[in-house]
């Protein structure tokens, strides 16, 4: 069978509902990572407080306590990243042997496709889980240069050094939480995407509500009023 014949095995609200979720993954990135908005999500709040970390950074002596939240923040990326890696296995596993969850799909459809049908859909969702992977990695990595830029920086405050060094700890340290927010969201559509194995509706509305979920924690949850709230307490 030619590629114009798998095609030809999905609709047209197939494609619509593939094009939301992957409109969707880019375009709430976009959204949630604008830095000029009158109303900042959790993400750019937190790059503020990033800066100013490395700002207290100059004068902390020792430094184990920053030491300590960059070795957390690598453990962090670093253990999603093997999760993606082992479910980007078991996706894989799933492609090569599709009967199960074709008859899964079948009692709840009551369609009766080709198997290359369910392999095209569980590849839209590795395709997600490997871009995930990847920004997981890149993450760690990044953390990784962050801990060593950290340790370039001096503790006296009259180094000429020290504002460029603070700057590019800060700048580092925001580049790899953003890579890692990423990797999250793209994990999120992934999980989304296995809806389109019971019909382009159920990945429509699933997107909808991965939606929901980002736009409440980035801008209505109580974390955001807690980060977005003055510096004083009375």
């Amino acid at each position: 069978m030619s590629f114009v014949d798998h095609i030809e095995l999905f609709s047209v609200f197939d494609a619509v509902a593939v094009a939301i979720l992957f409109a969707a993954w880019w375009g709430v990135g976009w959204v949630v990572e604008r830095e000029a908005t009158a109303f900042p999500s959790v993400s750019v709040l937190m790059d503020g407080y990033r800066r100013e970390w490395m700002v207290q950074l100059v004068t902390r002596n020792p430094r184990i306590f920053d030491a300590q939240i960059i070795t957390n923040l690598r453990q962090g990326s670093a253990f999603f990243g093997s999760a993606t890696m082992l479910a980007m296995g078991g996706g894989l596993a799933l492609i090569g042997n599709v009967e199960m969850i074709a008859g899964i799909a079948r009692d709840l459809t009551f369609d009766d496709v080709p198997r290359v049908v369910w392999q095209i859909k569980l590849l839209a969702g590795l395709v997600l889980l490997g871009h995930a992977f990847l920004r997981f990695v890149w993450s760690n990595r990044l953390f990784g240069y962050a801990a060593v830029m950290m340790a370039a920086v001096p503790n006296d405050t009259t180094d000429p050094t020290v504002p460029a060094r603070t700057h590019k700890s800060a700048e580092l340290t925001i580049s790899a939480s953003r890579a890692f927010n990423q990797g999250l969201r793209s994990v999120y559509f992934a999980l989304a995407s296995a809806a389109w194995l019971v019909g382009p509706l159920a990945l429509i509305g699933t997107v909808l509500f991965t939606l929901w979920v980002i736009w409440r924690r980035e801008y209505a949850s109580r974390s955001r009023a807690v980060l977005a709230g003055a510096d004083t307490s009375s």
